[in-house]
């Protein structure tokens, strides 16, 4: 399954294919904050992120944006962050097994009702492939390509509607939350920082010059840029725990024996902030990666917001692109001020429990137009 993700749901063919899309999202985002600076009015900065997120996904996913009422009464937000917590939160049944019956705390109960609203949805979403699968298409979504791989036999093992309800499900969670909420972070960095966004307009200026927006082709030159996003994954990695990892053979690792079969959680949040490996580590500093070899995908252990090895996580390549490129058009077609008269450090950078760790209030901000187109 993962090999089958990797070299047909997010590989860079895959992904360049949507890149036309990409661009008019992000535009639709600029023109929203646009109309808002020519107001004077705050943007509520988190809540139209995850709106943007999820628009990306769904297109790129299902080939279409649905409204929140076509799948839940309740939305895709609410829904899925029920999910990661319901994920997330410790069940005692696990520690205490002969508890598990009784599902004290509901979280099996909850993980079924949750089951059966993304059940239905993805089975009306595959139904609607199916019975448009004779339409030609410019682009073909992933339910498109999964249900070509389904039809071809072509994947090396039984694949049915389940792998793809399996893989549809993965790819939500995994994608709608992770990329809005890293660039509500990192982006409430820079305005805690306003040396930092001077900087980094800069470099857009001598980059992208103030008569366009950013292009994806300009991401690749914005070495500044690139020290931004590592330091705020190192500060606020979007995933503190990673994905649980598992031990295939007993070892013994610092004097502590490790069984084989162990669940194995790697705390990257405490890692991106120790004082051993990062010299004051709490403060928000891109220029220590200056000359630093050190990456983000999993090759150096200090920084690791995307995990390692093959527990690592296979659409890296899609969230880097994700996060560069909404990131810069509100750093470059933008100046940005708090509202109420508010200085940065009285931004609140409070986190919130959950699978993904985002901001425990959302970020307002007042946006100022600088193109001059």
């Amino acid at each position: 399954m993962r090999k089958l993700c990797t070299l047909e749901l997010v590989s860079n063919l895959k992904i360049n294919s949507f890149q036309a899309m990409r661009k008019q999202e992000v535009a639709n985002f600029v023109t929203f904050i646009n109309r808002a600076a020519s107001s004077g009015v705050e943007v509520d900065i988190s809540a139209k992120l995850a709106s943007l997120s999820a628009n990306m996904t769904c297109l790129m996913i299902f080939g279409k944006k649905y409204m929140d009422d076509e799948f839940d009464e309740r939305g895709f937000k609410d829904v899925i962050e029920e999910t990661a917590v319901v994920t997330s939160t410790p069940n005692i049944g696990e520690f205490v097994p002969f508890l598990d019956v009784f599902d004290l705390q509901g979280l099996t109960r909850r993980s079924k009702e949750l089951a059966k609203i993304f059940d239905d949805f993805f089975e009306r979403v595959i139904d609607e492939h199916v019975h448009d699968s004779k339409e030609e298409k410019q682009t073909k979504d992933i339910v498109d390509t999964m249900m070509n791989i389904m039809q071809s036999g072509k994947a090396e093992f039984e694949f049915d509607r389940r792998h793809v309800k399996a893989m549809l499900l993965d790819m939500l969670i995994a994608s709608m939350d992770t990329s809005s909420t890293a660039i509500d972070w990192i982006f409430s960095e820079i305005i805690r920082h306003p040396k930092v966004m001077k900087k980094l307009q800069n470099e857009l200026e001598q980059v992208v010059g103030l008569n366009r927006m950013v292009e994806e082709s300009d991401l690749e030159k914005l070495e500044y840029l690139d020290m931004v996003i590592k330091e705020g994954f190192r500060l606020h990695p979007v995933a503190p725990l990673l994905i649980p990892h598992e031990s295939i053979e007993d070892c013994t690792i610092d004097g502590f024996d490790i069984p084989k079969g162990s669940r194995v959680l790697v705390n990257t949040w405490a890692i991106g902030r120790d004082p051993e490996v990062w010299p004051e580590p709490v403060k928000f500093v891109p220029e220590r990666f200056v000359g630093s070899n050190i990456d983000l995908r999993g090759h150096d252990f200090q920084l690791l917001p995307f995990g390692s090895g093959r527990r690592s996580c296979p659409g890296i390549q899609l969230g880097l692109i994700t996060v560069r490129l909404v990131l810069t058009q509100m750093v470059h077609c933008f100046d940005w001020e708090l509202p109420n008269g508010m200085t940065p450090n009285d931004l609140d950078m409070n986190e919130k429990f959950g699978l993904t760790m985002g901001r425990a209030q959302h970020l307002m901000a007042i946006p100022t137009y600088r193109l001059l187109v």
